[in-house]
C-alpha cells in the first residue's frame, strides 16, 4: 500500500506554523535523529526560513527535502520509490565544525554550510563532488490548481566545467550531454520525462517531483519577437510572412508582417489568415534577425510538415513530419550584439492542421555557465537524492536500489519483432507470419496494432468478429508456429464502449474530455476518455478487462500506446491538465506519472493472475520507476527519415542513463511522406536504403522492433529476395539471434548487478573528453561500439575509437588503436561495428527463435589486447523462478600477458539445464585479423562440463 511521503522513508517532522515576527538566530537549531539530521533556519540573514532534512539511505545515497518554515503544503504520496526499501546504510557519523555539520558515512559525506543551508556532497577522499546553490525567496513560490495548494519549486546546483550529463529520459533533439541545455521534463508522444540525472563524476540526482520540470538552463525561453526583427524589405519590427498556392507558386494569398511564429497547438490554429487552406499553403518567413546579445544562442523549433531553415543562406534544417504529430530541433547560432542575419524559414504545412513555433535562449551568462537547475510545477519542497558510486553503473544501481530493480524480460523478448499499422485481419496476420517461416527469417513475436476491436468499441479490447472470427484459434495457431502475440491495448474508452457505463458509474474516468465533447479521428470520430490508474479500483478493472478479453485467450505481451495519457493530441498543456484528475491529487502535481501507475496495473494484475509468467509491457511514455512493472519503452511516432533516425540514437542512449535498461523504436520510423506510398525510382531506392540502415541498427537494441505506417514494413514488402537491402535486413536479424547468448547474459547483469545494456560512450570511458558530446555511436555491452549510417547514400563513416583501448572491426577482424578519429568502411549491408580489446563474446548458433534449440554450441570469441572478462548467464527464459535462484552462470577471464583463458566452474542451476556443451575459440589478435565475416580459425574446441577448464592461447 502507498502511504504519504512527506519527508522522506524514516523519519516526519511536524512544524509549527512560522510567527508572524521571528527573532534573528545566528545558527540553524541542528537535531539528530536515527537516520539522519534536520536543521531548522529561522530568521537568519544568511538563509532562507526553511526545514532542512538529511536521511542516510545507504552509504552512498542520502536524500534531501528542503520546505518553507511553518508549511502547511500536503505532502506527495509516494509513486518512485519502493515501499520494501529499507535504511542499510550502516554507521553513519554527525561531526560539527563552527561553520558545518557534517553527515558521513564509509563512502560519503553531506557538508552543510550553517550559514546558508546549503549542501555539498563530497567523495571519500573529501573531494567536492556536487554543490548545492543557496535557496533563497525564488525557490518556493505558492501555487495552486483544482483546489491543491502546493509550492513551485527551483534547485539550483553547481557543476564541474568538464564533467558530462545525461539521463533526464527520452528526447529528440540529437543532445547526448545537457550542459548548458533546458530539457523539458514532460511525457508527450515522442518524448519521456525521466527525473534522473548522472554525471561522468560518478554522482546521479533522482529529482523526486512528478510535475513537468524544466532542468539544466531553467531560464524561460523567448519569443521570437525578442530578437530586432526586418522584413525582407528592410522595415524593422517583423518578418515577411508569404503564404502561396504550393501548386501555383506564382499566386501569393496574402503577404504580412509577422514577429511571432507561434502555431504550436490546435489552439493556434485560428491565428493563421483568414481563407487560407492550410493543405494547398506554401509558407516563407523572410527578413533578418538581429539579437542585443553576444555569445552562442539556441534556437528552438516545433514543427510538423516541412521545414527547411536557412541561416546567412547556409541551409541549417531540411525536415519533416506528419501534420498531427509535431516534432522538434535545435539550432545553434554564434553571434555578437547588433550583427543582423539573414533568415529564411520555409515552409510546407502538409495537412489541415499543422504546427511551427519558433523561440530562443540567449547566451548563458558567465556566472551560470556551471548551474544545473530544477525547476518543477508542483511540489511540496525541495526533495531529491543524492546518489555517489564508484562508476556510472554504481549509481545506476542505486537508482534502482531506490526505485525498483529491472526483471529480466522474456528470453523471446529479446528476438526479432514484426509490426505494422495494422494488421486488419487475422488472416492478413497470419499470412505474414507463415511467409516469415517459409523465407526461413528468424522471428519470435508478431505485434498486432490498434483497431483490432469493432470501430465504436474503443476500450472493450473486444475482437471484431468480421475481421478477427477466431482470435484464440489464430493465437493458437501462431503459438504452435513458435510465434507469441503482443497486443495494442490503449488506456483509452470511446464513450459508445460497451464497457464505458461500467467504468463511467465506478468513477474509473476522466470525464472532462466527455463533457468537453471533443472526438477522435476514428470513423465519424466519438467522444471518448481515459481511465485513471492512479485509482486502486480502476487499474484491477482495467486489468480485469485485458484477462478476460485477452490474456485468457493466449494474449502474451502489452503494448500500451499513448500512455502519457494522449487524451487529445496537439491540445496545449493547459488543457491536457484540465482533462487529467488523478485520484490522489491535481494533475498539476502528478502530471508525469501516469504512465507509471499504468503500466503498474497491468503488471500486478498479470503476476497476480498467473504469478510465474514473465510480463512484458511496451509503453510510449515511462516515469521513474517502471522499470519494476516489466516495462520496455519505445520513442513514438517518430518519422521515417534520416534526421529522425539520427536523432533515435542519442535519445535512446540518455534514457538508458536513466535508469530504465530496455529501450527500442520503430524500425524504419513510424510516419512516412507520401512520395514513398507510391514512388518513382529513386524514392523507391532511398526507401529500401532507408530500412535497411534502420534494421542494422535496431539490431543492436535491447528489444528489435519494426513498425510503421505504409508501405507494409516486413523485410520481403521492403525489397525483393536479392536486393542489397532485403540481404542486409535478413543478415541484421540473423545477426541478432547469433548473438543471442551476449544479449541474454546482459539481460541476466541487469537484474543481478544493474547494468545498463544500451550505453552512451561516456559510461566505459568518463575520462576522455573526445566522447562526452557524441550522439552518433554507442556501446552495446561491454564489448561492442555501434555506429549507426545515418545518411543516404554513405558507403563510409567518421567514428571515434575512444582512448584507452584498442578496437576490432567486427567483420574483418582488423585492429585499431583508439583515441583517433577513423573513417570506417560502411557498406551497404553493415553497419560499422566494432570489438573492444580484452572483449569475450559468446556467439550462437543460427535459430529461427530464440528457443528453437539450446545452444549446446558457443562460439566465444577472445580479443586479444587487454585483459577480460564476460559472465555467460542463462535461465528457464519464461518464468520468475530465476528470482528464487533457478539461474545458471559461466564466468570466462582472459588474461592478456600470458594468453590464459579460464573458464569457470558453472555456478547453480535450473530445470532443462545443458550437462555439458562446446565451446569453440576463436582467438584474434593485432596482426592476425580474424573476423565475423570471414572464415574465422577456431583456435581450440573443448567440451564443458560444468567445471573449471584452463586453455592457453597460442599468443603471437
Amino acid at each position: 500500500m502507498k502511504r504519504p511521503f512527506p519527508v522522506g522513508l524514516f523519519f516526519l517532522f511536524y512544524i509549527s506554523a512560522a510567527p508572524t515576527l521571528v527573532a534573528q538566530h545566528d545558527q540553524p537549531r541542528v537535531v539528530r535523529h536515527e537516520n539522519g539530521i534536520s536543521l531548522t533556519y529561522e530568521g537568519m540573514a544568511t538563509a532562507a526560513n526553511q526545514q532542512l532534512e538529511l536521511a542516510v539511505i545507504t552509504d552512498r545515497i542520502i536524500h534531501v527535502v528542503a520546505r518553507p518554515l511553518g508549511s502547511t503544503v500536503q505532502p506527495s504520496e509516494s509513486l518512485i520509490i519502493i515501499d520494501s526499501l529499507r535504511r542499510t546504510a550502516g554507521d553513519w557519523q554527525l561531526e560539527e565544525t563552527a561553520d558545518f555539520v557534517l553527515v558521513k558515512t564509509a563512502a560519503l559525506t553531506a557538508q552543510v554550510a550553517k550559514a546558508s543551508g546549503v549542501v555539498t556532497f563530497l567523495d571519500r577522499q573529501g573531494q567536492p563532488l556536487l554543490a548545492e546553490q543557496r535557496r533563497d525567496a525564488t525557490t518556493f513560490a505558492h501555487d495552486a490548481y483544482d483546489g491543491d495548494a502546493f509550492y513551485r519549486v527551483r534547485q539550483h546546483f553547481t557543476v564541474s566545467d568538464t564533467e558530462g550529463l545525461y539521463g533526464l529520459g527520452q528526447h529528440q533533439n540529437g543532445i547526448m550531454n545537457y550542459r548548458g541545455r533546458q530539457v523539458t521534463l514532460l511525457q508527450y508522444n515522442t518524448m519521456i520525462g525521466v527525473p534522473f540525472l548522472i554525471s561522468t563524476r560518478n554522482y546521479g540526482i533522482l529529482w523526486h517531483n512528478y510535475s513537468i520540470t524544466k532542468a539544466g538552463d531553467v531560464r524561460p525561453l523567448l519569443p521570437l519577437s525578442a530578437f530586432r526583427l526586418y522584413s525582407k524589405e528592410g522595415q524593422r519590427g517583423w518578418l515577411t510572412a508569404t503564404y502561396r498556392d504550393k501548386y501555383q507558386p506564382d499566386s501569393v494569398w496574402v503577404s504580412r508582417p509577422e514577429s511571432e511564429i507561434a502555431f504550436q497547438y490546435l489552439s493556434d490554429q485560428t491565428k493563421f489568415p483568414d481563407s487560407i487552406d492550410l493543405v494547398r499553403s506554401h509558407v516563407t518567413y523572410e527578413g533578418q534577425l538581429e539579437s542585443p546579445y553576444s555569445g552562442l544562442h539556441r534556437l528552438h523549433f516545433i514543427y510538423s510538415g516541412y521545414v527547411k531553415v536557412w541561416i546567412d543562406g547556409q541551409l541549417q534544417e531540411d525536415r519533416w513530419r506528419e501534420s498531427w504529430n509535431a516534432g522538434s530541433f535545435e539550432i545553434d547560432l554564434e553571434t555578437e550584439a547588433g550583427r543582423r542575419h539573414d533568415v529564411r524559414i520555409e515552409w510546407l504545412p502538409d495537412g489541415g492542421q499543422s504546427y511551427l513555433g519558433v523561440q530562443w535562449q540567449r547566451p548563458i551568462p558567465e556566472s551560470d555557465r556551471s548551474r544545473f537547475s530544477f525547476d518543477s510545477e508542483a511540489g511540496d519542497g525541495v526533495n531529491y537524492y543524492f546518489i555517489a558510486g564508484e562508476d556510472m553503473d554504481e549509481v545506476i544501481g542505486g537508482y534502482r536500489h531506490l526505485t525498483g530493480r529491472a526483471p529480466i524480460m522474456p528470453r523471446w523478448a529479446f528476438g526479432y519483432w514484426q509490426s505494422r499499422e495494422r494488421y486488419r485481419t487475422q488472416k492478413e496476420l497470419e499470412e505474414v507470419a507463415r511467409e516469415f517461416r517459409r523465407r526461413r527469417i528468424p522471428i519470435d513475436n508478431m505485434v498486432q496494432d490498434w483497431s483490432y476491436w469493432p470501430e465504436h468499441d474503443w476500450g472493450s479490447h473486444t475482437f471484431d468478429p468480421a475481421r478477427f472470427p477466431d482470435p484464440e484459434g489464430m493465437i493458437k495457431r501462431l503459438h504452435d508456429q513458435h510465434f507469441r502475440l503482443m497486443i495494442s491495448v490503449w488506456p483509452k474508452i470511446n464513450e459508445e464502449s460497451s464497457v464505458y457505463p461500467l467504468f463511467r458509474d465506478n468513477g474509473w474516468l476522466y470525464m472532462r474530455n466527455i463533457y468537453d465533447g471533443r472526438r477522435d479521428w476514428i470513423g465519424e470520430g466519438y467522444t471518448s476518455t481515459f481511465y485513471d490508474p492512479f485509482n486502486a479500483g480502476a487499474r484491477q478493472g482495467f486489468w480485469k478487462l485485458m484477462n478476460e478479453k485477452l490474456y485468457q485467450k493466449g494474449v502474451d505481451a502489452w503494448w500500451m500506446d499513448a500512455s502519457e495519457p494522449d487524451i487529445h493530441s496537439n491540445i496545449n498543456i493547459e488543457e491536457r491538465k484540465s482533462v487529467m484528475q488523478p485520484a490522489i491529487g491535481s494533475s498539476v502535481r502528478y502530471y508525469n506519472a501516469f504512465p507509471l501507475e499504468n503500466a503498474r496495473g497491468i503488471y500486478e494484475g498479470q503476476r497476480g493472475t498467473d504469478p510465474n509468467n514473465r510480463v512484458f509491457i511496451l509503453t510510449r511514455s515511462f516515469f521513474a520507476g517502471q522499470q519494476r512493472y516489466g516495462a520496455a519503452a519505445w520513442s513514438g511516432d517518430i518519422s521515417s527519415r534520416w534526421h529522425d533516425m539520427k536523432d533515435q540514437i542519442a535519445a535512446g542512449v540518455n534514457f538508458s542513463m536513466s535508469g530504465a535498461p530496455y529501450w527500442t523504436m520503430d524500425a524504419g520510423g513510424f510516419l512516412v511522406e507520401k512520395r514513398f506510398h507510391q514512388p518513382n525510382a529513386d524514392d523507391l531506392e532511398e526507401w529500401r536504403e532507408l530500412n535497411a540502415r534502420w534494421y542494422q541498427y535496431g539490431a543492436f537494441l535491447p528489444m528489435f522492433r519494426a513498425h510503421g505506417q505504409f508501405p507494409y514494413r516486413e523485410p520481403f514488402h521492403i525489397a525483393p529476395e536479392g536486393h542489397p537491402a532485403y540481404a542486409s535486413m535478413v543478415y541484421s536479424i540473423e545477426l541478432r539471434y547469433r548473438l543471442l547468448p551476449y544479449i541474454y547474459s546482459l539481460a541476466g547483469d541487469v537484474y543481478l548487478h544493474n547494468y545498463t545494456m544500451l550505453r552512451g560512450l561516456a559510461m566505459d570511458f568518463p575520462h576522455d573528453a573526445q566522447v562526452l558530446n557524441i550522439n552518433d555511436q554507442f556501446l552495446f555491452g561491454p564489448s561492442l561500439m555501434v555506429s549507426p549510417v545515418t545518411r543516404r547514400g554513405a558507403t563510409s563513416r567518421e567514428i571515434y575509437l575512444p582512448e584507452g583501448a584498442g578496437w576490432y572491426d567486427f567483420y574483418s577482424g582488423e585492429y585499431h588503436h583508439g583515441g583517433q578519429m577513423l573513417n570506417a568502411p560502411a557498406p551497404y549491408e553493415r553497419v560499422p561495428l566494432f570489438a573492444k580489446a580484452g572483449s569475450i563474446v559468446p556467439i550462437g548458433p543460427a535459430v529461427q527463435y530464440t528457443d528453437e534449440k539450446p545452444a549446446s554450441e558457443i562460439t566465444l570469441w577472445i580479443y586479444a589486447g587487454d585483459d577480460g572478462m564476460f559472465t555467460l548467464y542463462e535461465d528457464e527464459g519464461t518464468n520468475y523462478n530465476y528470482e528464487q535462484g533457478k539461474f545458471s552462470t559461466i564466468a570466462f577471464t582472459y588474461r592478456d600477458d600470458t594468453g590464459e583463458l579460464r573458464i569457470g566452474n558453472r555456478e547453480g542451476a535450473f530445470d532443462g539445464m545443458l550437462a555439458d556443451r562446446k565451446f569453440h575459440i576463436v582467438y584474434v589478435q593485432p596482426g592476425k585479423p580474424q573476423g565475423f565475416d570471414r572464415e574465422a580459425g577456431v583456435t581450440k574446441t573443448i567440451t564443458y562440463t560444468g567445471k573449471e577448464e584452463r586453455i592457453m592461447l597460442n599468443k603471437k
